[in-house]
């Protein structure tokens, strides 16, 4: 096979760099006992940069440019500021307040960044484990903002959704590399492991100018285990009542002062042909999938520098029961298949100032090749991208710490080749950028955070991306935050669309398609309470995004997708409510409800333009979880309930020309439903076992792909999937570790 110029070019970095700096523990001292403290604050003083401890009472936190003074605080300890030079690791203990005789220490599994003006909920590893979190799109079950579903009832395809609008208007990044994006949206999120998942941060609204362009409704960060880690071994193995098995092991070593390494592996295999409503097609694809990363780490008092690389092999194999691999091509048995490769080196730099803690370099550097080949009956879908990324990024103070600035140049080239039956779409995007971020810093109490950038597009001409955050204080316990932003990017029609090509339909551009553009605005109001034992917090925000342009996909008539733009008015607003309680020790409670009002013009073959709901969303969401450990976390027991509200699907009836009293396009609706998912773990110094179970109330939709028993007419559709299409599942699992 010939390697191009673009590949050689991605090979050439085997270094990168990053910024992550600081890892440690915080404890208490208990007659003699040191025991972890979960939920403490810990931030660099005088800046917006913030953590709490896990479960283990560990932290990570990036090195501040602005600051070498990390404080740590909980209630009821007395709070302590260290000086950090060049070391990676702290052990920090606490004091109890003299005032106190007994204090009982215990912390949320999410969290909101309480110093950040973006709106960002911290997803920590206790939170990961209160559900099995195989892979990325399995790590949102109990949270509120983020929702999943099957994008189809064939592929296996999952989406998620945030503000009322599908994952590809989030800019979601892996250590702040962008990475499921374009051909990648399809599977990209069941390609990043759960065990390699440190934390995530989910960011509403308009993200920060730093990181791009693309985000237009939010922002995702995956932080993955480094190479110091305290684990130098992690094992977890899953199996479940569906016939799924994981194995996935994690190796992490300290070479020296300077140097540490880390390998994280992960293997997974699903070969039970399931059929639970009968329709003779599979409920789940058959998939075999490999996983790796290596990376390497390397920190003095001066420099810190990460890179490595990853790679990925998956093998999906579904559609009629009966169909195997050699019939691959045949007209009387309905098969889909899809084999992915994916293949990234990364690097990142950090060049550190000691001396003037306030300034700071970074270089981040990624080169990655997705290549996904699929059929779908007789229809055949090949697709590459070849990916280049870089960011030069300088921060520094303009007199005094009160006001910081960012500033860099950035670099992304993309190259697609894509093929759909008889349509053939490739493009080169070559976009150099540059942009300045400029905080204002007044006590923590008030930050303002004001950024542009300008990405110069090689097809589509100067983009400019004005953003703007600000985070008030009104007391102690209240804090106000709002955002606006213009968000751009550019759409990939048949990767985001990948489950409705499962049909019969015929795929049509109406016109030449031009890139998407949004506003996206936004509040919120966050409570903290503690009347007595009981703590907890209330949220409340909404925001609007209102598209200039967006990508049309007009699934109104059976027969056809049609892809174009919009012509009229599209936008999404989302209002939520959410109450997190403490109220007695080791039990946390969640309640949250979510409101969306989304709607895009849809223009009818007699070219009338209609407002109407956008299809499969639910207007309203409840979620419900609950959690309760014994004493020293030996059992944890954890529940979620979630209600989605009905959804608008298009009518799949026989006609295709409808006329009513105010459209020509008749809707139906899908009904709401529940879902309730369960476990328990036991702990044990090295070893958790855990059980539980999805979909517990075993709720199905009962005929997910229209027309099965023809799978070559006309009517043939798989890609109305608007619940759950399998039903009760049961799995288990069994997570070991070695403490360095």
């Amino acid at each position: 096979m010939k390697t191009n110029i673009t590949g050689v070019i991605l090979l050439l970095f085997p270094f990168l760099l990053s910024a992550q700096g600081i890892k440690g523990t915080v404890n208490e001292q208990v007659q003699g006992t040191i025991r972890p403290i979960t939920g403490a604050n810990v931030y660099w003083a005088g800046t917006t940069h913030a953590t709490t401890t896990d479960s283990s009472g560990e932290f990570i936190l990036p090195r501040s440019i602005v600051s070498d003074l990390l404080v740590v605080s909980f209630v009821g300890f007395m709070s302590d500021t260290i000086q950090v030079g060049a070391e990676s690791e702290l052990e920090i203990v606490l004091q109890n307040d003299r005032a106190l005789k007994e204090v009982t220490v215990r912390g949320s599994a999410t969290s909101i960044d309480r110093l950040s003006p973006h709106q960002t909920e911290i997803i920590t590893t206790r939170a990961l484990a209160k559900a099995a979190c195989c892979n990325l799109s399995e790590s949102f079950e109990t949270n509120a903002s983020v929702s999943v579903s099957y994008s189809d009832a064939v592929t296996g395809a999952k989406q998620i959704q945030m503000l009322g609008l599908n994952g590809t208007y989030i800019q979601t990044n892996v250590e702040n590399i962008p990475s499921i994006r374009g051909l990648a949206s399809t599977f990209g999120l069941n390609f990043v492991p759960g065990t390699w998942i440190q934390s995530i941060d989910i960011g509403k609204g308009a993200g920060s100018v730093v990181n791009g362009y693309e985000s237009m409704t939010g922002q995702i960060n995956v932080e993955l285990q480094k190479p110091d880690t305290r684990e130098k071994l992690y094992l977890n193995t899953y199996v479940n009542s569906f016939g799924r098995a994981e194995i996935n092991l994690s190796l992490a070593h300290q070479l020296n002062e300077k140097w540490s390494t880390a390998l994280l592996t992960h293997g997974s295999t699903l070969r039970n042909r399931m059929d639970q409503n009968r329709d003779h097609f599979l409920d789940l694809p058959l998939y075999n999938q490999i996983n790796a990363v290596n990376r390497w780490k390397y920190q003095s008092k001066n420099w810190m520098a990460q890179f490595g690389v990853k790679a990925l092999y998956e093998d999906r194999l579904g559609g009629q029961t009966n169909f195997r691999r050699d019939l691959k091509g045949s007209d009387t048995v309905y098969g889909f298949g899809a084999k992915v490769g994916r293949y990234e080196v990364f690097s990142k730099i950090a060049r550190l100032f000691p001396d003037q803690p306030y300034r700071g370099l970074g270089f981040i550097l990624s080169g990655s090749v997705y290549d996904s080949k699929s059929y779908f009956g007789l229809k055949n879908y090949d697709g590459r991208q070849k990916t280049f990324y870089g960011n030069l990024i300088y921060q520094s103070i303009i007199g005094n710490t009160n006001h910081t600035y960012k500033t860099g140049l950035s670099y992304l080239l993309d190259n697609y080749d894509e093929k759909f039956s008889t349509i053939s779409l490739a493009r080169n995007e070559s976009v150099p950028g540059a942009f300045f971020e400029y905080t204002y810093n007044h006590l923590d109490k008030f930050i303002l955070v004001a950024g542009g950038r300008a990405d110069f597009h090689n097809i589509y001409g100067t983009q400019w991306t004005p953003r703007l955050h600000l985070k008030y204080n009104l007391t102690e316990g209240t804090t106000v935050r709002a955002s606006a932003g213009k968000g751009f990017r550019v759409a990939n029609p048949l990767a985001e669309y990948y489950g409705n090509l499962v049909s019969a339909r015929t795929v049509i551009f109406q016109e030449k398609l031009k890139p998407e553009t949004s506003w996206n605005y936004g509040a919120s109001i966050t409570q903290d309470f503690n009347p007595g034992a009981v703590k907890g917090n209330f949220i409340v925000d909404f925001y609007r995004t209102n598209f200039e342009n967006q990508l049309i996909a007009n699934l109104e008539d059976p027969r056809y997708i049609r892809f174009s733009n919009l012509s009229g008015k599209a936008y999404a607003n989302s209002f939520q409510a959410e109450v997190n309680l403490t109220p007695i020790q080791r039990f946390d409670l969640k309640l949250a409800y979510r409101l969306f009002d989304v709607k895009q013009t849809i223009t009818d073959t007699e070219g009338n333009e209609n407002l109407l709901p956008k299809m499969m969303v639910s207007r309203d969401r409840l979620l419900f979880n609950a959690g309760y450990a014994l004493p020293y976390d030996k059992w944890k027991f954890d529940a979620t309930v979630q209600w989605n509200g009905k959804k608008r699907i298009p009518y799949m009836g026989e006609m295709h020309e409808h006329h009513g009293t105010q459209t020509n396009l008749v809707s139906t609706w899908a009904p709401s439903f529940f879902n309730i998912n369960a476990q328990i773990t036991r702990t044990f110094p090295k070893w958790d076992i855990y059980l539980g179970g999805e979909n517990l109330n075993n709720f199905r939709q009962k005929n997910p792909i229209m027309a099965a028993a023809e799978p070559f007419g006309s009517r043939f559709d798989a890609g109305m999937a608007w619940g759950p299409v399998t039903g009760r599942m049961i799995y288990a699992g069994i997570r070991y570790k070695i403490i360095k």
